[in-house]
């Protein structure tokens, strides 16, 4: 009764801002999951860069994924088949930017360019996903735009090596390509029809981009061979399967109908953060004075532009 009481002084305005508040937050957090999982991917992904084809990880990445999530979404998925139907052309068009195509040219620049320039790299997609954001209409704010500079400058300076310059190679550049289709992806998410569920969507959307890269799946088979099935092979497949699709798509997709692509995009910007503290872990690399410094101007970004 006590409970109840209180509740009886609060203002009809406070619980619904505190839903908006709670809502945000738990929106932020989803994206940080995401960045976290997503970075590991980099590292998982150069690994079997020597061993397994590009196309061939990929096709094999979403044959995991939708194992993975069937038994969560199948259902949903079949209930809402007439949805799917209807909203097709979207649907193929987020999958084949944000399923087939990204991740086809992340792993083809894990072929030439290390895990921490392909982490750094990627955290341009921000910039490019509030640029889509303002040209529909969205205000970014000028706490955000500052964020968002401030966050490029330390991914700038530490791309560089604590100086403005970047050396691009062929690695940076397919990177450079997957950063512009993972913004284009993000943008398109904001217009999913509000009544499609989002494991259906998710399911779907890994099927459908494992038939896209069926045929260029059969001619890599024929061209460059199989693989074998090792620990080495096996492992990160499950990772990237499992972890940087289905959970990991998961909650960037429900990060963005919470709190929406821009600033889910500037959480974004803590991943070469995660990269650089997963290469000291698993592999030794040692992070310098100047690294530090541009991380620092990086969360300094993320913590202006995450905020409302």
């Amino acid at each position: 009764m006590a409970v109840m009481d209180r509740a009886r002084t609060v203002s009809p305005g406070e619980p619904a801002e505190a839903g908006k508040k709670g809502a945000s937050g738990a929106g932020v957090l989803l994206a940080l999951l995401a960045t976290v999982v997503w970075s590991g991917s980099f590292v998982a992904t150069r690994g079997m860069a020597d061993s397994v084809p590009p196309v061939q990880a990929v096709f094999w990445r979403w044959i995991i994924a939708g194992l993975a999530v069937a038994p969560f979404a199948a259902r949903q998925a079949w209930q809402q088949r007439a949805l799917i139907r209807r909203h097709f052309g979207f649907i193929a068009l987020a999958t084949f930017f944000g399923v087939a195509l990204y991740n086809t040219l992340v792993h083809q620049a894990g072929l030439t360019t290390s895990a921490s320039n392909m982490g750094m790299i990627m955290a341009a997609s921000p910039v490019l996903m509030a640029l889509y954001a303002r040209l529909g209409g969205e205000r970014l704010g000028l706490r955000r735009t500052f964020g968002l500079l401030l966050a490029a400058v330390g991914v700038l300076l530490l791309v560089g090596g604590g100086s403005p310059g970047l050396d691009v190679g062929a690695g940076d550049l397919w990177m450079f390509a997957a950063a512009l289709s993972f913004a284009t992806y993000s943008a398109l998410l904001k217009r999913k029809p509000a009544e499609l569920g989002g494991l259906a969507f998710l399911i779907t959307t890994f099927v459908l981009g494992a038939l896209m890269l069926a045929p260029a799946y059969a001619v890599s088979l024929s061209v460059q061979g199989g693989f074998d099935a090792t620990a080495g092979t096996v492992g990160p497949l499950l990772y990237v399967g499992v972890f940087s699709s289905a959970v990991a798509f998961f909650a960037w997709n429900k990060a963005i109908s919470v709190i929406g692509a821009a600033r889910a995009g500037v959480v974004y910007y803590l991943q070469p953060v995660c990269v650089a503290v997963l290469g000291f872990w698993l592999i030794g690399e040692r992070t310098g004075p100047a690294q530090l410094l541009c991380m620092a101007l990086i969360l300094g970004g993320v913590a202006l532009g995450a905020r409302r």
